[in-house]
C-alpha cells in the first residue's frame, strides 16, 4: 500500500454497538447478518481499480495509445488504481507487453497505484522481477503493487518457448521466486540456492522503501491459497460469484490457521469484467453465456451491478479492479463512474 495514501480497508457492522473480530471463522458473517436481521453496512468507501486493457482488435495498431489515453483520463477522475494484465497473446489480437504498458502509463496516471493483474511467474527470471519492481517502485514515488502468479495459459508458454510443467510445479516455482524476490528486496547482496533458482550476493539497489505490496492472484484451494497465507500481502480473486468467493475465503481462513497467519491482515481484492447498461436486458445480452461460467462478468444495470458489487464488498473485499467490454468506447466505464462507484462508496 502506498505510504501516503490511507488504508481503505473495509470495516463493517450489522448495527450499533455490534462486535468487529479481526477474522471470521467459516460463516460468521451470515451468522452476524442472520442474529441481526440486517444487512451488513460499510463503515469505510471502498476502491476500484480500472483493469485496462493491453490491447483491443478494435483499435488496433496507432489507434490504440490514443484509445488507452481517454480511458486513463476518465480513471484518473474516479479509480484509484490502474491494472494491466500479463499475456504475450490472445490468438492473434494486438496486445503490449505487461512491464512496457504499465511503465507508460506510470508517467500518465502520477497519482494512481499501479500493478498486474497478474505477472506470471514462469515468464522472467524472479530475481529480474526483483530489480524491475524495486526500479518502478522508486520512480513512481512507492506506488507499485507486486501482482504475482504461476501461470495457466498453456498454449502461450509453448508458443513463446516456455516449458509448461504440472500445476504442483508452477506453483512451487511462484513460491520460491516469492523467496528470491523478497531477500533481494530486503538484503543487500543476498544468497539464495532453491531447486528451482539461485542468486549469488546480486546487488538490488535503490531497494525499495516501502517495499510493493506482494499481491497473489488464483484461488486454487489445495496451493495457491495456501501460498496466499504463507506469502502475500492481499490476494486477488477473478471473477467469482459471492458463493464461490465466500467457499474460497474459508478455504484461505484454514490455510491462515493452518500456518499461524492472521486472516485479517490479508487484504481482498476482487477483479473481473463489467457489462453495464441502462437497459438491463441489454447488459445480459452482452454477457450471453459468460454468465453461466466459472467466471462470469458482472452484468446488468447500475442497480443490478451495485448490488452485485455489495455482495461481494459484505465478505470482505475492499479493492475492485473493472474492466470493461467497449473498449475503445468508454460509455460504460462513464456509466460505472457515475452511477455505481458513488452508491457503492456512500
Amino acid at each position: 500500500m502506498n505510504a501516503d495514501r490511507p488504508n481503505r480497508r473495509l470495516r463493517y457492522s450489522c448495527g450499533a454497538g455490534s462486535a468487529q473480530p479481526d477474522w471470521w471463522s467459516p460463516n460468521a458473517l451470515a451468522e452476524v447478518c442472520a442474529t441481526s436481521g440486517r444487512r451488513l453496512s460499510m463503515g469505510r468507501p471502498i476502491e476500484f481499480g480500472y483493469f485496462a486493457p493491453t490491447g483491443s482488435a478494435r483499435a488496433g495498431g496507432r489507434e490504440f495509445e490514443p484509445a488507452l489515453r481517454r480511458a486513463l483520463d476518465i480513471a484518473r477522475q474516479s479509480f484509484s488504481s490502474v491494472w494491466f494484465s500479463d499475456h504475450f497473446m490472445f490468438e492473434d489480437a494486438p496486445i503490449h507487453e505487461a512491464w512496457v504498458i504499465l511503465s507508460y502509463t506510470a508517467a500518465l496516471v502520477p497519482d494512481l497505484q499501479l500493478g498486474h493483474l497478474v505477472l506470471c511467474n514462469s515468464y522472467r527470471p524472479p530475481a529480474l522481477v526483483a530489480k524491475m519492481a524495486a526500479s518502478l517502485q522508486s520512480l513512481t514515488g512507492g506506488r507499485f503493487v507486486l501482482g504475482y502468479g504461476a501461470g495457466w495459459k498453456q498454449d502461450e508458454y509453448l508458443a513463446y518457448g516456455y516449458d509448461f510443467p504440472s500445476a504442483a510445479v508452477r506453483i512451487a516455482m511462484m513460491e520460491e521466486g516469492i523467496a528470491v524476490i523478497k531477500a533481494m528486496w530486503r538484503d543487500a547482496q543476498p544468497t539464495f540456492q532453491g531447486q528451482f533458482y539461485h542468486i549469488d550476493q546480486p546487488w538490488c539497489e535503490p531497494r525499495p522503501n516501502p517495499a510493493p505490496p506482494l499481491m497473489i492472484g488464483g484461488d486454487g484451494e489445495q496451493r495457491t491459497l495456501r501460498a496466499v497465507a504463507r506469502h502475500a500481502d492481499w490476494w486477488n480473486c477473478y471473477s467469482r460469484t459471492a458463493e464461490v468467493a465466500r467457499r474460497k475465503l474459508e478455504v484461505l481462513q484454514q490455510h491462515c490457521a493452518a500456518e499461524g497467519r492472521d486472516f485479517g491482515s490479508i487484504r481482498k481484492t476482487w477483479s473481473g469484467p463489467v457489462i453495464i447498461d441502462r437497459d438491463h436486458q441489454a447488459a445480459l445480452r452482452r454477457a450471453g453465456d459468460r454468465l453461466q461460467g466459472e467466471q462470469p462478468p458482472i452484468a446488468g444495470d447500475p442497480s443490478a451491478v451495485v448490488e452485485r458489487f455489495q455482495e461481494l464488498a459484505e465478505l470482505g473485499f475492499d479493492l475492485f479492479q473493472v474492466s470493461f467490454d467497449q473498449f475503445p468506447d468508454t460509455a460504460d466505464m462513464e456509466l460505472f463512474a457515475g452511477e455505481v462507484m458513488p452508491r457503492c462508496q456512500a
